[in-house]
C-alpha cells in the first residue's frame, strides 16, 4: 500500500506541474506569463493579458490535471485517487520543470474537488463567483471558498476528505500570503484589472 501510494502523489505531482498557463500563453506569442502581472502561471494572471479565452483554457486544464489525477489513480485503487490529487495540487505550487516555483493552487484545488467531492466544488463555485462578484478580488474569492470547503466536507461526514483539504486549504492561505497583505492594505489587484 506504501508503494502504491508513492507512486500515486508522484504521478500526481507530474500531472500537476504541468505548466498549462505558461505553455498557452507561450503558444498565442504572448511571451512568459511571469513577466506580467503578479508572476504567476495561473489562470487569474494569465488573464491580465487581456485573453478571457486563454485564462478560461488555463483555469480549465489547470483544474482538470487535478480532477484527472485522482480519477487515474482511483481507477487501480479508489483509495490512491486522493493522494493522487494532493500530489498534483504540489505540483502545480511547485513543478520540477520551473525550479519549484508555480502556481497558487486554486485552480487545480477544485479539480481535485471535482473527482472527491462534486458537490462541494458546486459549493466552492458559488461561493467564489458571489465573493468575486461582490468585492472584484480573485484572492479573496478563492481565500473565502477554500475556508468554507473543508467546513462543507466535514459537514457531509467525509472526515478523511475533509482533513485532506484542510491542509491543502492551509497551504493555499499560506500561498496568498502577500494577497493578504496587499488586501489588508487595499493595493490588491481588482479581477480584470492590468498591472
Amino acid at each position: 500500500m506504501a508503494y502504491g501510494i508513492v507512486l500515486a502523489l508522484v504521478f500526481g505531482y507530474l500531472l500537476g506541474s504541468i505548466p498549462f498557463g505558461l505553455v498557452i500563453t507561450r503558444a498565442a506569442g504572448l511571451g512568459d506569463v511571469r513577466n506580467i502581472g503578479s508572476g504567476n502561471i495561473g489562470a487569474t494572471n494569465v488573464l491580465r493579458t487581456g485573453n478571457k479565452g486563454l485564462a478560461a483554457a488555463t483555469l480549465l486544464l489547470d483544474a482538470l490535471k487535478g480532477t484527472a489525477a485522482v480519477l487515474i489513480a482511483g481507477r487501480f485503487a479508489p483509495e490512491l485517487g486522493p493522494w493522487a490529487g494532493l500530489g498534483a495540487f504540489f505540483g502545480h505550487l511547485f513543478p520540477v520543470w520551473l525550479g519549484f516555483k508555480g502556481g497558487k493552487g486554486v485552480a487545480t484545488y477544485l479539480g481535485v474537488l471535482i473527482a472527491l467531492a462534486w458537490q462541494v466544488a458546486l459549493i466552492f463555485a458559488l461561493v467564489w463567483l458571489a465573493v468575486a462578484f461582490l468585492f472584484r478580488y480573485s484572492s479573496l474569492a478563492a481565500l473565502t471558498a477554500a475556508v468554507v470547503v473543508p467546513i462543507a466536507l466535514y459537514a457531509l461526514s467525509t472526515p478523511q476528505i475533509a482533513g485532506l483539504f484542510a491542509l491543502m486549504s492551509l497551504i493555499v492561505i499560506i500561498k496568498h500570503r502577500a494577497n493578504i497583505a496587499r488586501l489588508l492594505a487595499g493595493t490588491e489587484g481588482k479581477i480584470g484589472a492590468r498591472e
